[in-house]
Parts: structure tokens; C-alpha cells; sequence
């Protein structure tokens, strides 16, 4: 490269590389790579606010209808979401960081049998044959038997996979991931592999936060937190980087952020709080300047931006926030912007109009599929 990137440059090139031009629904997923999922609907679930920018004609739900012909799997990555089936092959087998204690194993055991001689299990059909496992506290506060929780761990530690969803709740199926190459050089190149999956998603990164998701693989991959770690550590000699006012930058080494064709469009675009180009709170605020939350779990009275505000992105400026709500079949919203005033710019109004219209289409033809 002949020089290092402006900060401009690396807006440009951050929106340009994540908002590609529509592709099928299993092409986007391919070039993802990986699709942060969240149970909130708030209009419409994470992994569908993601797909609707990146896939034609997508429409709520699409993924979920899809799931078991799109050749991918439920997992943990960084976070937890939907993956292909070549990295879940780079995640499994997995060793967890919490193993289990023996009279937890033994009920493990006494599940997977069950899931095996049925081939496919619903949690209550789990529940109701193991009703004597008790309950235990829920994760946002509640209880839940304690076999509908043993069921999640099972997942995470390899034993079951997710076959599909029933009105968004889990369906399991019984799993046995292949052994994996055990040397030294082989687990340092799955652990190469992974730290390029979470690049090719969330390149330019600045060099804390490829540490901080790093250490969030420790989820997905948690038998490779040593090699993962070394590659991060050796990042200036695997990725192109740069120092920008004062901070190390990476991104894939193939790719050139002063390319002159990463340049923005004019549409305005309302980003889901999880998706690629805002997911890093760090780079959004170096990026564009201000501190955007995500307030969902915050107590009303203190939000200021709305439980659960999507990002206003026109063109290469992030504005400020909507919310937005599905009455009547009809898409009602509320916006908030960085300024106090929206742009004065009747082009703005124009592009925000036809990102509505796509929405309330996106929202409506879904819940009629």
C-alpha cells in the first residue's frame, strides 16, 4: 500500500466492506462468515436486522424458515449466532472452560440417551421426562427447569445440535463432532483461522478491540484461547495495518482501504445494534465521533437514546438513533439525532422515506410468510 489510511478512509472503507450489495440469503452468509443472533424482537431479532441489508428481498423470519436447507448450525463464536459448517468444524470438539461436575455429567448422559433414541426433542418433551432435575435460577431472572438449562449446556459443549426452531424455541438433536489434529502446527492454524473470521467480519479494527474479541472467542473456541491469543500477538506480520492518529489499525491483508471504488452511496440505512459496522462501540465512537448504547437493559428513566435505538447511518455519517414499532400493520418510529435537528439536506428526507417503506415491507411481509 502506498500509505496508510486517513481516518475518513477507514469510514469509507469500514461501510463499504460490511455493506456489500445484496446477495441469496446463503451467499451473505457465506461472506459473513457469521450472524450474531438475540431473542429481543425490538421490531424484528438481531440476525434479521443483519440479513435484511445484505440479502434481496429478505423478509422477517426468513432465516429461521430456512435454517435447515442453508447448510448452517446455531453456535458460539464470539457471541452466540449462526455459523457455517466449515467453521463449526474449526470450533468443535469443544473444551469447555467449566467442565462439569460428575452428578451433572450424569444427568448430561441420562438426556443424550433420551434425545438419541427419539433422534429429535422439543425442551418440554425434555422437561416433562425430567421433571425430577428440579429447577434452577434463569440468566434474566425467573426459574427454568433444570433440564431446559442442561439441554443449552449440552449444545455448547458439543454434544446436541440445534435441528431448528418451533415458534423460536430450540429443537434439539443428538451430534458427534469428528476428532481434530491435536499438534501443535494444526491448532495454531484452526486458531489462525478463527482470528481471520472475526477480521473478514469486523475489519478495520483498531488494535484493542482485536484484542477484546480475541478474548471473546474464548467462547467459541475456548481450547484454543493459547493460539489465539499468539496470533493476535502476531497480528502486524498476518494483517495489514497501519497507525491512525495515534492508534494501530488491521484488516485483512488482500485488501487496500485507500481503494478509491469504497466510496459511500446516499441511502439511508437504519442499523441494527449488532450489526458489523456498529458492533465495536470502541470504532464506532473513533469513527464517527459520539457515544452510541445500546439501552435495552437499562432502566427507562435513565435511556437516552430508547430501548433499543437503531443506528441512523446516510451515506458515510452516522446521524443518531431510531425506535420503531410495528401497529396495525403499519411502522410507527422515532428518531433521535446527534445535531438535535435532522439534516436540512431534501435528500436526506428522500432516503430516509424509502428506508421506512423498506422496513415496514420487511417487517409486514415477514409476519405473512
Amino acid at each position: 500500500m502506498a500509505r496508510s489510511p486517513t481516518l475518513d478512509e477507514l469510514r469509507r472503507y469500514a461501510i463499504a466492506r460490511s455493506l456489500f450489495k445484496p446477495l441469496t440469503l446463503p451467499g451473505a452468509i457465506r461472506k459473513l462468515g457469521f450472524v450474531q443472533a438475540d431473542p429481543m424482537r425490538a421490531p424484528a431479532r438481531a440476525q434479521d436486522l443483519i440479513l435484511r441489508m445484505r440479502v434481496r428481498d429478505y423478509r422477517a423470519g426468513d432465516l429461521e424458515r430456512r435454517y435447515e436447507r442453508l447448510g448452517i448450525e446455531e453456535d458460539a463464536f464470539v457471541n452466540y449466532g449462526f455459523v457455517s459448517r466449515e467453521m463449526l468444524a474449526l470450533l468443535h470438539p469443544r473444551t469447555p472452560r467449566r467442565p462439569w461436575d460428575a452428578a451433572t455429567t450424569e444427568r448430561a448422559r441420562e438426556v443424550l440417551a433420551f434425545v438419541q433414541q427419539r433422534g429429535v426433542v422439543h425442551p418440554r418433551e425434555v422437561s416433562d421426562a425430567f421433571a425430577h432435575h428440579g429447577r434452577v435460577a434463569g440468566a434474566w431472572g425467573g426459574e427454568l427447569n433444570a433440564s431446559t438449562r442442561l439441554l443449552d449446556a449440552m449444545h455448547h459443549h458439543g454434544w446436541l445440535r440445534v435441528c431448528r426452531r418451533e415458534s423460536g424455541t430450540r429443537v434439539y438433536a443428538p451430534v458427534e463432532h469428528p476428532a481434530q489434529d491435536a499438534s501443535p502446527a494444526a491448532r495454531r492454524a484452526r486458531a489462525e483461522a478463527l482470528v481471520d473470521c472475526i477480521m473478514a467480519l469486523y475489519a478495520p479494527l483498531p488494535a484493542p478491540s482485536l484484542g477484546y474479541l480475541v478474548t471473546l472467542l474464548r467462547y467459541g473456541a475456548p481450547q484454543l484461547a493459547a493460539e489465539s491469543r499468539a496470533v493476535a500477538k502476531a497480528a502486524r506480520s498476518r494483517y495489514g495495518h497501519a497507525v491512525v492518529d495515534g492508534t494501530t489499525w488491521f484488516w485483512p491483508a488482500d485488501e487496500n482501504p485507500v481503494s478509491r471504488r469504497h466510496q459511500p452511496d446516499e441511502a439511508t440505512r437504519l442499523l441494527a445494534p449488532f450489526d458489523p459496522v456498529v458492533w465495536d462501540r470502541r470504532r464506532f465512537e473513533m469513527l464517527w465521533g459520539w457515544a452510541y448504547r445500546f439501552e435495552a437493559y437499562v432502566p427507562a428513566p435513565q435511556r437516552t437514546m430508547g430501548h433499543y435505538a437503531l443506528p441512523v447511518l446516510w451515506g458515510e455519517q452516522m446521524l443518531g438513533w431510531a425506535n420503531l414499532r410495528l401497529e396495525g400493520g403499519r411502522l410507527q418510529h422515532s428518531l433521535g439525532f446527534v445535531a438535535g435537528r435532522p439534516p436540512r439536506d431534501a435528500g436526506f428526507r428522500r432516503a430516509l422515506d424509502e428506508e421506512l417503506a423498506r422496513f415496514e415491507d420487511f417487517l409486514v411481509s415477514g409476519a405473512g410468510a
